[in-house]
């Protein structure tokens, strides 16, 4: 591989994820020479979408939020073409599906989410009050307020344990890998912000669409597929077949815990996950709302109809189902086996639904438990940085945000 002159160049980026793609972005606008080294055979990181018998799976459930700051500025959405989620959910409470929608969003839901099994009349109306306090409250204001887990929070607003249980526990163990609900109750009204002023969708071409964005504005020659970067030593990447990249300053962009391992900080943690992919002649429902187990029947926490919300998801005459498993229940031996037999009191059609793939992600999002700050340091001396969506919120705005500040950082350090 050739990168440069005698393979130096002005900046060196372990990683080709969102927040090296953001902090790349971010210095080849400023005229900078950047060389990114990727060890997979293409970028995204964790944000990738593989085409399986004409299906489009992405790896692990994911959703954006639309309303993240970030996203907003470092991204095209008419040209992701977003489809979009029906705001609320479905839940499967008492062996029967019930419909839970945001009544500042969804007035004509109000009636069905009052009768539905999640709670009593008074935990709906903390429902209320809690989705007013997040709107209302800035997102900095969020971040800092008390730290403790989520489960704390939801009780500190009175919600009862059933409700808690059979609605923001499936909820939220989905979106934040947190079965047990332990993670930062900072990062959770963050999360529920977004969730009650935005949209939630995926791009017409999957999730991996977004990183393909990202990557498509950088000149010719700049990403570096297949180049797995065994040690950092000063501002030099070390190539695991041989040779080595130089930089005026590094920029280690990985996970966390490949980054912990390059640069020898405390590691972050993982959250694990897993997602099982179905692909069906006819869709169970025609909905688009995500779909919660709410009396903890199996290991499937979500369920989403993906074809329902995006049709490209599935070739003509398919549907595609994806059903979320988040926490340590991923690494059941025979999870599919599991899973199936979950579904099928759901739907009676179940057993002739064909599995296209399970996914186990040992790390789905770094590990973010009351403790937690936002701004982790990115730079790290002597030319050495650090981003990723550890260094902020385990979301892709924190993996966006993390690329583009570590880069003024960056852009500070070279010009100083």
């Amino acid at each position: 591989m050739t990168v440069g002159p005698a393979g130096s160049v002005d900046v060196v980026i372990v990683g080709a994820g969102l927040a090296g793609l953001a902090c790349a972005n971010a210095l080849v606008g400023q005229g900078y020479e950047v060389a990114m080294l990727e060890a997979s055979d293409g970028v995204g990181g964790r944000v990738r979408t593989d085409v399986v018998d004409g299906h489009q799976l992405d790896r692990g459930f994911q959703i954006l939020l639309t309303d993240y700051p970030e996203a907003k500025r470092q991204l095209d959405y008419d040209a992701l073409d977003l489809k979009l989620f029906d705001p609320g959910a479905v839940v499967r409470v008492d062996n029967a599906f019930h419909t839970v929608a945001d009544p500042l969003r969804k007035p004509q839901h109000v009636l069905s989410s009052i009768k539905a099994p999640v709670g009593s009349l008074a935990d709906k109306a903390k429902l209320a009050k809690l989705i007013l306090e997040v709107r209302s409250g800035s997102p900095v204001d969020l971040l800092r307020g008390p730290d403790h887990s989520t489960i704390d929070a939801l009780r500190a607003a009175g919600l009862s344990d059933a409700a808690i249980n059979s609605f923001w526990r499936p909820l939220f163990s989905g979106i934040q890998l947190d079965p047990d609900l332990e993670v930062s109750a900072r990062r959770f009204k963050i999360i529920l912000r977004m969730l009650a002023t935005g949209e939630t969708g995926v791009p017409a071409a999957g999730m991996g669409a977004i990183s393909s964005q990202l990557a498509d504005r950088l000149p010719e020659g700049v990403v570096h597929l297949n180049q797995p970067v065994s040690a950092v030593t000063g501002t030099t990447a070390q190539l695991a077949e041989g040779g080595d990249v130089s930089g005026r300053a590094v920029v280690v962009a990985t996970d966390g815990p490949n980054a912990a391992a390059l640069l020898g900080f405390p590691e972050p943690g993982s959250r694990p996950v897993g997602a099982l992919w179905f692909s069906t002649d006819t869709p169970p429902n025609d909905g688009r709302l995500l779909m919660l187990d709410g009396q903890s029947s199996g290991p499937v926490q979500n369920l989403a109809i993906m074809s329902n919300v995006a049709p490209s998801y599935a070739p003509p005459g398919r549907s595609l189902c994806v059903g979320a498993v988040p926490g340590p229940a991923m690494r059941h031996p025979d999870l599919a086996q599991e899973a199936v037999a979950q579904m099928r009191s759901w739907f009676p059609l179940v057993e002739q639904w064909e599995l296209l793939r399970v996914d186990r992600i040992e790390h789905g999002h770094p590990d973010q438990r009351p403790g937690f700050s936002p701004r982790q340091r990115v730079d790290l001396g002597e030319g050495r940085y650090v981003c990723g969506d550890h260094r902020d919120t385990a979301s892709i705005q924190g993996a966006l945000f993390s690329g583009r500040r570590t880069a003024v950082a960056v852009l500070e350090g070279l010009a100083s």
